[in-house]
């Protein structure tokens, strides 16, 4: 799936807010990428933005996300800070009339998220949410096989996203470890998923969430003291899509798993399979299986029109080169794109209603999206 954009088109000015992921990924993503410069880079501490700018050959450093929208070279952000910081920052990027390139969790919460989908409409700027998996080559495939009836009428659809990035209980206390902060596993692997499963397999009409905290404490880097931690690690979800399949989601940040993401779906017709054993890069890594009743479950050779035009070295930069690549085409063309801040609003629905079903021990109906919005 090579990049359909023009590059002698003139270049899209971008700043980069948040330099964790921001230097692992965007960075990377966007000085790879034809159509995009960045311009300017955010860090609340400015000398640290400075040596990240000069160590990137950026040329500008700022302290505040009101500085970086007033410079005149910047036209569209991306963001890439924990979650508690999303909301208010996209807002002063939209008000701005800048484009915007989200990552996950939206927000903290649906109402937060729709708040910037609606202004994102009334400034008529292109934003869009970093879904990536909507653009790794299994995945396309996999979404191809499924759209021809390979399965048939679905049945059953059984989904495993086990890791143990948080399963080290010395690793210290974070933003991570607090609710209100937007930590834990549902807003950080569930936030995908529930984009996945819309993506792939429709709406949800009904779920029901159970959350849970193996590794109740851990120790706050500052004070040395331990902490107490009030997010989810390992989430358990029943869902019943909007054409009646039942889907069961697990997700866990705290297992040694060695099979780390797995999508199973079992239909009239046949079997289809979609994993990856790769612990260290949650891209690379996924194949495909199918069967047909009463036939062995055979590997399905992943076309090569859905391959990676480059492949980088972390999995992640390749797919963040197809969102950025969406994102330009809809700045370009000035229509709508899938994902926007649309499916964004979704995500953050569905996580929030799990909490809801969770605290209340039950199952929850879910609201069309169009209700919502």
């Amino acid at each position: 799936m090579a990049s359909t954009l023009q590059t002698n088109q003139s270049k899209i000015g971008v700043a980069i807010a948040g330099t964790g992921f921001g230097q692992k990924v965007h960075i990377p993503g966007l000085q790879a990428h034809p159509r995009t410069e960045i311009v300017a880079v955010y860090h609340r501490d400015i000398n640290k933005a400075k040596a990240i700018a000069e160590s990137h050959n950026i040329p500008h450093a700022c302290d505040t996300i009101a500085d970086i929208v007033k410079l005149p070279q910047v036209q569209a952000v991306t963001i890439a800070t924990p979650p508690f910081l999303h909301y208010e920052m996209a807002k002063t990027v939209l008000q701005a009339g800048k484009h915007l390139l989200l990552e996950k969790p939206t927000a903290l919460n649906v109402s937060e998220a729709k708040e910037l989908y609606q202004l994102a409409q009334q400034q008529g700027v292109t934003a869009t949410v970093d879904f990536e998996f909507r653009f790794v080559p299994g995945w396309q495939m996999f979404a191809q096989l499924l759209s021809e009836g390979y399965v048939g009428n679905k049945r059953l659809i059984r989904i495993d996203w086990l890791g143990s990035s948080r399963a080290d209980a010395s690793r210290p206390w974070n933003w991570y470890s607090s609710q209100d902060k937007g930590g834990g596993a549902l807003g950080s692997l569930g936030s995908h998923a529930f984009d996945y499963i819309y993506w792939l397999f429709g709406p949800v009409r009904k779920l029901s969430a159970h959350l849970s905290t193996a590794i109740p404490t851990r120790v706050d880097p500052v004070s040395g003291e331990s902490k107490p931690v009030d997010t989810d690690d390992t989430c358990i979800l029943s869902l019943e899509l909007a054409d009646g399949t039942p889907c069961q989601l697990t997700i866990s940040a705290v297992v040694h798993a060695p099979r780390t993401h797995w999508v199973e779906v079992y239909g009239d017709r046949g079997t289809l399979v979609l994993g990856s054993e790769n612990q260290k890069d949650y891209i690379h890594g996924f194949r495909i299986w199918g069967s047909q009743p009463s036939k062995p479950l055979t590997e399905i050779e992943i076309l090569p029109h859905f391959m990676f035009g480059q492949n980088h070295a972390d999995g992640r930069i390749s797919a963040f080169i197809r969102v950025v690549d969406r994102w330009v085409q809809g700045i370009d063309s000035q229509q709508a794109i899938v994902p926007s801040l649309r499916e964004g609003v979704y995500s953050q629905l569905l996580m929030d209603l799990s909490h809801k079903s969770h605290q209340s021990a039950t199952r929850i109906d879910v609201p069309h999206l169009e209700d919502v919005l």
